[in-house]
Order: C-alpha cells, then structure tokens, then sequence
C-alpha cells in the first residue's frame, strides 16, 4: 500500500491516562501510554477485556476526554476541544465502525450512507453518486432502498461500513465490527475494510479480541491493564 506523503502521523498518543473515581476509590484505565500511526497504516489493537482498548478507541474519536496527556490527529490537538470543535473535526478527519452498527431505522440505507455527507453541509447528486458507489463496493447496492428492520446482521454492518467511509476520513476507528457476526460474515466485513483501506488510503484502526483478524493488521498494539506490553 502506497504511504502517504505527510510526514506528520495519522495518530499521536503521549502520556495519555483515563481514570474514573467511583464512590470508594479511583479506577485506573488508561495508564501513561505513548504511540503514533503512519498515514495508510492499518493496526489492530488488542488486550484482554478490561484493558482499556475501547476506552483508548473512545478517546481517539473524541467521545471522551482524557485525565491527561495528549492526543494528535494529523498535527491537530484534540485534547483541549469543546464539544463543537470537536464534532466538526470528526465531520473532517474521522470515520467510526460500531460493533453494534447504529444505523438510523426510519432511514433507508441509502439515507443511512448518506447522513455524514448532509451533516457535514454536502448536497447534490455527487453525495447520492458516492453513496452508491460505496453501497455496490459492499454488495448491498440493490437494497439501497431497505431500512435496517429489512437487512440482516452483516447487511447492516456492511451498510455501517459505507456509512463511515462517506466523507473519505483519513482516519477510520473501528471497535469490533465483526464481533456480533457469525464467522462468514465477520471474514466478509474483514475483507471490506481492508479492500477500503486500501482504495480509500485511509489509516485504519481496529479493536479487536480475533488473533485471525489481527494478523492481517501491518500493525499490532497489545494493552494490559492500561498499559502497552507489546507493539510488533
């Protein structure tokens, strides 16, 4: 896969630590991590439950923020963002996958492809064009017309997948999208997102509990206890 030309990393993690505070003691999550992703790159992160990966994933998206340290997404701080700010940089630079899909039901999945290029301020026939376009390369382009009630589990996964794919994010995060798929359909989903790596040069990451997914990542980032214990 062609590199991207910016010298600047996709991803930039410093001295970054999440705690909560319950109602007798503080709770730990993420604790002092460091790490950068190259444009183009697709890495998987990975630990076991209660590592602190879909809280690190959370906190790459901007839908919470961290105790401390920093986070960078292409150069830009994201730390200290209102919320505003920040909705308006996702619009820009990230994509999200949902292990639980999150399509809109009163919207077909066409409208459903659609809905970040309107939120962003596009209209028009190219945003329908691209919609389109993404729902054939996911093979659902005859059920543009469906509302999720009418997709099965990976159909609407794969409709999810173009969603995110809409505004061409330089960043995609992806939190177990294949995780409420049986074997054939997280194997398809797989193959999609790598296959829209690639064409689309976005910078992928992945979390997941799947050594078999994992192994197709350029990169791995292991957590345990809040803390990185491998990178290869």
């Amino acid at each position: 896969m062609e590199q991207h030309p910016n010298t600047t990393p996709a991803i930039r993690v410093s001295a970054l630590t999440k705690s909560i505070q319950t109602a007798t003691h503080k709770v730990d999550i993420l604790r002092g991590i460091d790490f950068e992703i190259q444009h183009g790159e697709f890495v998987a992160i990975m630990g076991p439950s209660g590592s602190g990966k879909s809280t690190l994933l959370g906190l790459l998206a901007g839908l919470d923020s961290p105790s401390s340290g920093h986070i960078l997404l292409d150069g830009e701080d994201i730390t200290g963002l209102d919320e505003d700010h920040m909705a308006m940089l996702r619009g820009r630079k990230v994509g999200f996958v949902f292990q639980s899909y999150h399509l809109l039901p009163t919207l077909t999945a066409e409208e459903n492809v659609l809905l970040p290029f309107e939120l962003t301020g596009g209209s028009g026939p190219d945003g329908r064009k691209r919609a389109r376009e993404l729902l054939e390369s996911v093979g659902l382009l005859e059920r543009a017309d469906h509302y999720p009630v009418q997709l099965s589990g990976g159909e609407q996964q794969r409709v999810a997948l173009a969603r995110a794919f809409m505004v061409r994010p330089p960043i995609l995060l992806a939190d177990e999208p294949t995780g409420n798929l049986d074997s054939q359909n997280g194997q398809h989903i797989l193959e999609l997102l790598i296959s829209l790596n690639q064409r689309e040069g976005t910078t992928l990451v992945l979390v997941t509990h799947d050594a078999v997914l994992s192994n197709r990542a350029s990169r791995r980032i292991v957590l345990r206890d809040g803390l990185i214990v491998q990178e290869d």
